[in-house]
C-alpha cells in the first residue's frame, strides 16, 4: 500500500508529474489507513496526504478490456511506470515488464515486490510487517531477553523500502541518460528488510555466534543501553569505551577512570551489569534536564526517547524542513519531507493527495480523448461515471 507510492511520491517532490492509478469503488485501500487501528486518530486523512501528495489521481478499470488503450497511451507519455502488484497479477492487468516495454522501449519501468522476482514465495503477497520485519530477521532480533515479538510501526518497512525504490528509478534513469534505452528496476521488501538487518545477517553468514538478545540490566556493553531518569524519561546512552572518561565526569565520579573494573574491554564485559547498576542509580537520582547539561557538557552522546508526539513538535525537524507545510487539507497544516534533499535544487511545496478520480477528464484530454471518447470509455466501464465518483 505504502512502498511504491512513497517512491513516486519521492520522485513528485523534486517536480515529476506523476498520476496515480486507483480502482473503481473506494478506490486504493491506502485511503483508509490512517482509520484503521493503530493508526493515530485524527479527522484529516494524514497518511494519504503523506504517501500521494503532488500527485494527479485518475480511477480506470484495469480489468476491463477498454481499459488497456488508456493504459498504453498513459505508458507511451510516461518516463517511469510503478508498479506494486505481484508477479502474475501484473501480467493479467498488462502491467507486465515485456508488454510495457513494447509501448515504450524508453521506459523505466520499477517494481515492488514482497519477496523477490524468483524463488518458491515469488508470487506471495508481502507486507512489511511480515516481508521487511519478519522475514528478514530484523524483528526477532528487535526485542529484550525474555520478551516476546512485538509488532512494529506499520508502514516503517514500506517508507524504507520507498527510498531503495526511488534509487533504484533515479539509477534507472541515468542508464537511460547514457544509453537511450530504458530497464526494468526494482527491490522487494525482503531485500530491504535483510539490508536493515545487514550486520546480523552478513554476521550470520560468516558463520558468526550471535550474541543473546539485549538484556537492559546486564548489557554486552552498559554505555550503548537505555537509562531512566528522576522524571522518568527514558535515552539512549551511546558510547564506546573510549569515551568512558567523559561519562565518569559526567555523572559526578571521575575517580571511576582508575577502577580496575572499568580498565579495558574485557573488564568492561565482565562488569557491565556491576555498571549498568550503578548507572541506573546516578540516572534515576536526577531528572533529565539536569543530566542533559550535564552530558552535553562532556559530549558525551545519547538520545532522548521521543514518542511520536515529541518528535512531532521537534524544532530540529523544522529547521531542517524534515516537516514542512501542506497546502490544501483542512484540519492538517504539516506534513514529512522525504528524506533526500540536493542542495542547490528546492523541493516543490508540498500540496494534497488528489481526491478519487479527480484528474480523469483533464489527463484523458491530455492523452488525447475527445470528450466523445471519454463518454465511450465511462459506458464501457473503463472508468467511472460521475455519479460513481460521486457516490465512492
Amino acid at each position: 500500500f505504502i512502498a511504491a507510492p512513497a517512491a513516486a511520491t519521492m520522485l513528485s517532490d523534486f517536480g515529476a508529474d506523476v498520476i496515480k492509478i486507483e480502482p473503481p469503488g473506494q478506490g486504493d485501500p491506502q485511503r483508509l489507513l490512517s482509520f484503521v487501528p493503530p493508526s493515530p486518530q485524527a479527522h484529516a486523512n494524514y497518511g494519504w496526504h503523506l504517501a500521494n501528495r503532488n500527485k494527479r489521481g485518475m480511477v480506470i478499470n484495469l480489468k476491463s478490456p477498454a481499459t488497456t488503450e488508456v493504459l498504453q497511451r498513459l505508458v507511451e507519455w510516461a518516463d517511469v511506470v510503478i508498479t506494486n502488484f505481484p508477479h502474475g497479477t501484473r501480467e493479467k492487468l498488462h502491467l507486465g515488464y515485456e508488454e510495457v516495454s513494447g509501448w515504450n522501449p524508453k521506459v523505466v519501468y520499477a517494481d515492488l515486490t514482497g519477496f523477490g522476482d524468483a524463488g518458491a514465495d515469488a508470487r506471495l503477497p508481502g507486507f512489511d510487517l511480515t516481508a521487511f520485519w519478519s522475514r528478514s530477521g530484523l524483528l526477532a532480533s528487535t526485542r529484550d531477553a525474555g520478551a516476546a515479538p512485538t509488532v512494529p510501526v506499520w508502514g516503517s518497512g514500506d517508507y524504507t523500502t520507498a527510498t531503495a525504490i526511488y534509487g533504484a528509478i533515479v539509477t534507472g534513469l541515468y542508464h537511460r541518460e547514457r544509453t537511450g534505452r530504458g530497464i526494468s528496476v526494482g527491490t522487494s521488501l525482503l531485500a530491504t528488510g535483510v539490508w536493515a538487518t545487514g550486520t546480523l545477517v552478513a554476521g550470520a553468514l560468516a558463520g558468526g555466534t550471535p550474541f543473546e538478545l539485549h538484556d537492559r540490566t546486564a548489557p554486552v556493553n552498559a554505555l550503548t543501553n537505555p537509562y531512566r531518569t528522576a522524571d522518568g524519561r527514558w535515552f539512549m546512552l551511546a558510547m564506546g569505551i573510549a569515551h568512558w572518561p567523559a561519562l565518569a565526569r559526567a555523572i559526578g565520579h571521575p575517580e571511576l577512570i582508575e577502577d580496575p573494573r572499568f580498565a579495558d574491554a574485557e573488564n568492561f564485559t565482565k562488569h557491565a551489569a556491576a555498571l549498568t547498576e550503578l548507572l541506573d542509580t546516578e540516572f534515576r537520582s536526577r531528572p533529565f534536564s539536569e543530566w542533559k547539561d550535564a552530558l552535553d557538557r562532556e559530549r558525551v552522546t545519547y538520545g532522548l526517547i521521543q514518542t511520536p508526539e515529541e518528535a512531532a513538535q521537534d524544532p530540529q525537524l523544522r529547521a531542517n524542513d524534515i516537516v514542512v507545510p501542506l497546502e490544501g487539507v483542512s484540519e492538517l497544516d504539516y506534513t514529512i519531507n522525504s528524506p533526500v534533499n540536493v542542495r542547490g535544487i528546492p523541493k516543490v511545496p508540498a500540496k494534497r493527495a488528489p481526491d478519487l478520480g479527480e484528474h480523469n477528464d483533464e489527463i484523458l484530454a491530455e492523452l488525447g480523448y475527445s470528450p466523445a471518447e471519454t463518454a465511450r470509455l465511462r459506458a464501457q466501464g473503463a472508468i467511472p461515471d460521475t455519479t460513481e465518483e460521486k457516490a465512492a
